[in-house]
């Protein structure tokens, strides 16, 4: 049985719970709580798990026995245990309000072919799992998860190292994390081949999040852990002060939520050069700032077209991050990626410098949302919608790159432009345009002379007919 099949095992029981009224974020996170119980015993890692509390004891429970049992296992693993284990159940509670289903998903889940699972890779299970529920619109999740190609796309392009601290300062289910790790680990020989220190370093600190929604929260945590990854996933707002000791990083990679802060407010960080309440502005403030000063530190992020022409303090925030950072490349995303069909996002690609003036000299845009198909669940986006953008970035030579796509503006250019980076968009050919239009004055004109021309042509006709007419009589 392989992994695409195991998930579409697991994501039809989600029917089994829609007469609890359950959703299908709220299935997800049900599922975790008992997914962990059963991967803890089919990977031998049921030692962080109290005796009386694992697997084989739930599984051996039935009816209302079963349902009180699983009420108590959440209360006490997130009360009493430690470690990931009382990060993954803290504040766990069950949506399951039926015995009968409780059991057959328990029933369900120990009948699947673990074997296969494992061979295929726990992780790679639970990933699915998690991009099921984006791609299902109904499940309302679509904002916690980038898609996968996108993600792997952009982990390639800022190529994360062995000794590296990487970060995402709204890591959703950690997907970005998940692929630079990976990226790593196919890199290199074998994790088990690292000196004792790099290997611990790896597993513990090189990858990070921070995550504020505590459901999802516990989905980064559990997915982290499936993938080996112990490293620290704060559940906190990146926004707060708390975010003020996460810098010093080689690496972000990240795709911040969207809109406005709650109610208008501004970020509550004192240490923010430039105050607003739009929350993709204050994340670039707090991921530039959070980079290494090494002239080698870099970053690829999710933003919103206003990122790019939000005047005040948003033109004062593009300025300060072309000062402190190379920001060398703009990739401008086709529209239908993401939950929201309207929404217009680009990804920003960009170096900390070592000093904080005058690091950006030109940037470069690539146009992918011009004249393209309409992405979606129908015609999803795939890596090789990405071939030409990724040789045009990689290129020695960027001048030399031959495709319309690719455009390049001066900072001076730019500042011309009042430091906007709305900018690279090629010619729409579903757009009349209007400059290969007649001037509608002078096809007035023109249409206006014809027209006395015809009149005049038109009397001329009637004068010759009357004079017939009287030449008749």
């Amino acid at each position: 049985m392989t992994t695409q099949e195991i998930v579409s095992k697991l994501w039809n029981l989600c029917n089994v719970l829609w007469d609890d009224g359950i959703t299908y974020l709220e299935y997800v996170t049900e599922l975790t709580y008992i997914l962990f119980l059963k991967m803890a015993k089919e990977t031998g890692a049921e030692s962080r798990i109290p005796k009386a509390y694992r697997w084989d004891a739930l599984a051996s429970k039935s009816g209302i026995e079963l349902k009180k049992f699983y009420i108590e296992l959440l209360e006490h693993l997130g009360e009493n245990c430690t470690g990931r284990v009382r990060e993954i159940y803290l504040g766990a509670k069950t949506y399951i309000n039926e015995p009968k289903n409780l059991e057959k998903i328990i029933t369900t889940i120990d009948g699947l072919d673990w074997y296969s699972a494992r061979e295929e890779g726990l992780g790679n299970l639970y990933e699915g799992l998690l991009e099921k529920t984006a791609n299902e619109k109904k499940s309302g999740a679509g904002q916690y998860f980038t898609p996968r190609v996108l993600i792997n796309v952009m982990t390639r392009l800022v190529k994360p190292q062995v000794g590296e601290r990487c970060n995402d300062p709204a890591c959703g289910t950690f997907g970005f994390m998940i692929a630079a790790h990976q990226y790593v680990s196919d890199r290199t020989d074998s994790f088990f081949d690292l000196d004792a220190d790099t290997a611990a370093f790896e597993r513990k600190k090189a990858f990070t999040g921070c995550e504020l929604v505590p459901d999802t929260h516990r989905l980064a945590l559990m997915n982290a852990m499936l993938h080996d990854i112990d490293g620290e996933i704060i559940l906190g707002d990146t926004l707060s002060n708390l975010g003020k000791s996460m810098k010093g990083y080689d690496v972000v990679l990240a795709n911040p939520p969207f809109g406005n802060k709650k109610g208008g407010e501004r970020a509550t960080r004192d240490d923010f050069t430039f105050t607003t309440v739009n929350k993709q502005l204050n994340f670039l403030q707090h991921i530039y700032r959070s980079l290494k000063a090494d002239g080698k530190a870099r970053a690829a992020v999710v933003f919103p077209d206003n990122v790019l022409f939000a005047e005040g303090e948003g033109e004062r925030i593009r300025v300060d991050l072309m000062d402190k950072c190379n920001l060398h490349t703009v990739l401008r995303l086709p529209t239908g990626i993401f939950y929201a069909q309207g929404v217009k996002t680009n990804v920003l690609f960009f170096t900390r410098g070592k000093t904080d003036k005058d690091n950006t000299r030109e940037v470069w845009f690539y146009d992918m949302r011009t004249n393209m198909p309409s992405f979606g669940k129908t015609n999803p986006l795939k890596n090789e919608h990405f071939a030409e953008f990724e040789a045009a970035y990689e290129a020695k030579d960027r001048h030399a790159v031959q495709d319309e796509r690719w455009n390049v503006f001066t900072r001076e250019q730019i500042a011309e432009k009042g430091n906007r980076l709305d900018l690279g968009l090629i010619r729409d050919d579903s757009i009349v345009d209007y400059e290969d239009l007649p001037d509608p004055i002078e096809s007035g004109e023109e249409a206006i002379a014809q027209l006395e021309e015809a009149v005049d042509l038109l009397m001329s006709v009637v004068k010759e007919l009357k004079s017939l007419e009287s030449a008749e009589v």
